[in-house]
């Protein structure tokens, strides 16, 4: 009981309208109908408190020749100063960006104010009304009554607000009535008591009417400001609150910190287990994060793994790590989905405003570049941004400049490494591998561009670029050789890869055969029925499809069973450690005996010194690949190597 009273008593003077049988809301719904509040308040504050300056100004000088006079300057002159102070802060506050929500203690100050500012008004009555004049005391009727409803009109949207400020003027009005037993004076105290009444009953009408409406429309509002998976804040929301404090930090310096959330295994989760499991996975993650925040504040989410958050008013940079590291531990218990227990981790960048930028194009690009940092040294890694990020980002971003003209530059260009029957000791066929020479850097490694090509969508010109110069390249080798093109992901699932294909077949003039592609397993676990038909598609045109790097993912015995696999390739970390470790050994001789027995080819990968050369044609390999045969070849070099008398004098080395 005592508890349901102190918390009615919370709600009563925080201004929440379900303490007067108002429609109940929850906190963050409250914080946003208590901001439009304090917002009309602080519309109609400035000339309130001037018409309190003048008021008092006006009384002051009414009661100039009473017995109190010298009491009413001290009383008209305290007021004023203090209406005229409250009104420059209010003219400030009304510059900056109205807040999206406002705290139970800020309405707490409100309605204190207003009891303050109301008993100074309700005095008058009291201490000045019997020894003024009949001028005097129809000046203080008339300001008592103005005040009445200038406070009426100021919160008519907070009922506890006008009682606050109302309730000793009536006071003052009543104590001030009862010393006079005059017949005008009772009418006039019937009437007061009528006014007040019919004031106070539209202020409760209005203040109802109000929070319904910006109920009403913060519901609407969050259709298109809400992610509708996690009922998080999307990017347009957060951008909003973005600019926002950046026009607070420009009209009043107030501080403040974006932090940038990237979740660390959230594409394992939905590769493995599939979308449902990974939506199930980010509401999950969601209300973690959200319930790591401060109150006034909401996490965003912006993009598919991607959440911010903006800490308005920071006063420390440790406050900012408080909060990054509390999202960092949210991570700690695993997360229950589909009956599976899931291991998650998050990567938090961290820029601070105004000393990394007070732009929302230089905060997001250093929170981006500091997140980056956070996730190359580990997952759970918490990072502030730096200057060396700065220039890491503005190379990416260079590099990405340069790529995107690459192809027409003619910067972009293919090497070959041989697959070798080893039952034949003959060359089937190459692995067409891109190369970047860019005209400062030099040689640019693939591992550093093809996830900028990737991250920027460049892929698809680069990948239709590369089957292109492949189909071109192998018409002018003999007919029994193929070509292995390696396909990312996102080009994998591009919808227009199979007319593509179809084209550089036709443009070439070679056999469907003849190309092969190449994918590894990461890329068919996101989208598995995607993959089903494409594949499908290839095989029924006569390209062949060879699984990459067999071994490393989640379920290639489901794939080898329920895909067209014309090929796998055993991946080089087995066939280095096949010789030492009894257990490499094992998987690679198993490998072997089941892919006979689905009628697929074996590649294994890495092939660098003759043992494991003779150790894999005694289990029955069927092709090989890897330094001992031949590094990267240029496309002159090829024909090269297809020299007979050159391929033995390599072997019998």
């Amino acid at each position: 009981m005592r508890t349901q009273t102190t918390n009615y008593v919370a709600r009563l003077f925080a201004g929440d309208l379900s303490a007067f049988g108002g429609p109940a809301t929850d906190e963050a719904m409250a914080g946003h109908i208590r901001a439009e509040q304090m917002s009309l308040v602080l519309g109609y504050s400035v000339g309130i408190m001037l018409a309190n300056a003048c008021n008092a100004i006006v009384l002051a000088i009414a009661l100039w020749q009473s017995p109190d006079w010298m009491f009413a300057l001290i009383w008209a002159v305290a007021v004023a100063a203090a209406a005229i102070g409250f009104c420059l802060q209010s003219y400030a506050a009304r510059r900056i960006t109205k807040p999206q929500f406002v705290s139970r203690r800020a309405m707490y100050r409100l309605v204190r104010n207003a009891l303050i500012l109301g008993s100074a008004w309700g005095i008058v009555p009291v201490a000045f009304f019997a020894g003024a004049s009949t001028g005097g005391q129809l000046v203080i009727t008339c300001l008592c009554s103005g005040m009445l409803a200038g406070g009426a009109l100021a919160f008519a949207t907070i009922p506890i607000a006008a009682i606050a400020f109302t309730a000793p003027i009536f006071l003052g009005i009543a104590i001030c009535l009862s010393r006079n037993g005059d017949l005008a004076f009772l009418l006039m105290a019937f009437l007061v008591v009528v006014y007040g009444s019919v004031l106070l009953r539209n202020v409760f009408v209005n203040s109802f009417s109000f929070a319904r409406r910006v109920i009403r429309q913060i519901e609407a509002e969050r259709t298109v400001r809400q992610d509708s998976l996690t009922q998080l804040p999307n990017r347009f929301a957060f951008n909003e609150t973005l600019d926002a404090a950046l026009k607070r930090l420009a009209l009043s310096g107030e501080e403040f910190a974006v932090l940038l959330l990237d979740l660390d295994r959230f594409k394992e989760v939905n590769d493995k287990f599939g979308h449902p499991a990974g939506d199930d996975f980010l509401v999950q993650v969601a209300g973690r994060l959200q319930r790591c925040t401060r109150t006034a504040e909401h996490i965003a989410r912006i993009g598919g793994d991607e959440f911010a958050l903006v800490m308005a008013n920071l006063a420390r940079p440790e406050d900012a790590l408080e909060i990054a590291e509390r999202f960092v531990a949210a991570f700690d218990e695993p997360f229950q989905i589909e009956d599976r227990q899931i291991i998650g981790a998050t990567s938090v960048g961290i820029v601070l405003a105004p000393r990394d930028g007070n732009t929302a194009l230089d905060v997001m690009k250093n929170a981006d570049a500091a997140l980056y940092r956070a996730k190359k040294a580990g997952p759970g890694t918490v990072c502030f941004f730096e200057q060396a990020d700065d220039r890491l980002s503005r190379d990416r971003k260079a590099l990405q400049s340069d790529l995107e003209g690459a192809i027409a530059r003619n910067e972009l260009f293919l090497v070959f490494q041989p697959f070798l029957d080893i039952r034949d000791n003959r060359i089937t066929g190459f692995e067409a591998l891109l190369r970047w020479r860019h005209p400062s850097r030099g040689l640019v490694p693939p591992s550093e561009f093809i996830p900028i090509a990737e991250e920027t969508g460049l892929i698809h010109a680069i990948g239709e670029w590369v089957i292109r110069r492949a189909c071109a390249t192998v018409a002018q080798w003999p007919e029994e050789i193929r070509v292995a093109v390696n396909f990312s992901a996102a080009q994998f699932h591009n919808t227009g890869i199979l007319q593509i294909i179809v084209q550089a077949l036709a443009d070439a003039k070679i056999a469907p055969h003849r190309l092969e592609i190449e994918i590894t397993e990461s890329m068919l676990l996101s989208k598995y029925g995607s993959a089903a038909t494409v594949l499908n598609a290839l095989l029924e045109l006569g390209v062949t499809v060879a699984l990459d790097d067999f071994g490393t993912g989640f379920s290639s015995l489901t794939y080898l069973r329920k895909l067209p696999f014309s090929r796998i390739k055993i991946d080089q970390s087995f066939i280095r450690d096949m010789l030492v470790q009894p257990d490499c050994a094992a998987i690679v001789k198993s490998v072997i005996s089941l892919a006979r027995d689905l009628d697929i080819g074996v590649v294994a990968e890495g092939v660098e010194t003759a043992d494991q050369l003779e150790y894999l044609r005694q289990i029955s390999c069927d092709e090989v690949q890897g330094y001992l045969i031949s590094r990267p070849v240029s496309a002159d070099g090829v024909l090269a190597l297809l020299d007979t008398k050159k391929l033995r004098a390599i072997y019998a080395a």
